[in-house]
């Protein structure tokens, strides 16, 4: 059974086309890596797939997740926010609120299942604590449970908003270019606990990046973007320096990391989806 699927999806802001016809599908418990250079539409398509987004209206368009519709025609569901519960969403820029403590940033992903009133006054129970401590833990942080978020380095706050979609009970993680900000040791910290959390849990993963060295090291699939459309589809391992270079002209250098072994294999194995083939 397919956990995401995109049809014919498309979308403008204004005058320009940031996703043109796109289709793909990630199965239930994949780990796929999504990249692109600058605009090429990563983030606007996780955007849809978490249904923060409406493709364009009256579009064929169709968007599912565990197999229920989120979004189709170009407009959202309308328990579309109840679905959302199930898709955790990591930003870039974290989202936590600086001021709170990382344990009640983390906690906020207890929201959906629980009364809005208790949510509103911060009233969590001892169960929902000790489970927002056990997923603080697995990411690494858990002695930073009462410390202001602001407090932390780029890469905890990163853990906590990981730990945050643990505590979601998030069947599909969406993270959109969540190392950008980040130094490379913390950058791996944060794939490697991506890629422990899908191996040991099975929760589906779609994380953009801006590198293609980590989609190689830390997924074995990856989907390229160019000008709002799928330019590749298939293994990671097949993202040559050459390869890139033919998809992206210059703008290739912005995927490469300046150390990256330059690995000029065949690049289209077979089953591998090209958009021009």
């Amino acid at each position: 059974m397919a956990t995401i699927r995109v049809e014919a999806l498309s979308k403008k802001f204004g005058s320009e086309a940031a996703l043109s016809n796109v289709s793909l599908t990630v199965e239930s418990g994949e780990m796929v890596a999504l990249i692109g250079a600058s605009g090429s539409g990563k983030s606007t398509l996780i955007r849809h797939m978490a249904g923060l987004l409406a493709a364009d209206p009256k579009s064929p368009s169709r968007v599912t997740v565990d197999d229920r519709v989120i979004q189709e025609g170009g407009r959202l569901v309308r328990n579309a926010k109840s679905m959302r519960r199930r898709v955790g969403v990591i930003f870039q820029q974290y989202n936590l609120v600086g001021r709170l403590s990382v344990m009640t940033n983390v906690l906020v992903g207890v929201l959906g299942r629980i009364p809005a009133w208790r949510g509103t006054l911060g009233l969590f129970n001892a169960q929902e604590r000790h489970v927002a401590l056990a997923a603080l833990e697995r990411v690494g942080i858990r002695h930073t449970a009462h410390r202001a978020a602001s407090t932390l380095s780029g890469g905890q706050q990163q853990r906590a908003a990981i730990a945050r979609a643990l505590v979601q009970q998030a069947d599909v993680i969406l993270a959109d270019e969540p190392i950008a900000s980040l130094d490379p040791a913390s950058a791996r910290r944060i794939m490697e606990t991506l890629r422990t959390i899908n191996r040991d849990d099975g929760i589906t993963i779609v994380v953009s990046l801006h590198q293609v060295e980590y989609a190689r090291h830390y997924c074995a699939r990856t989907i390229a973007l160019a000008g709002g459309k799928v330019a590749y589809d298939g293994p990671s391992s097949a993202l040559t320096n050459a390869f890139l270079t033919e998809l992206y002209g210059d703008a290739a250098e912005e995927l490469i990391l300046p150390d990256a072994p330059v690995t000029d294999r065949a690049p289209a194995p077979a089953g591998a989806a090209l958009a021009n083939a």
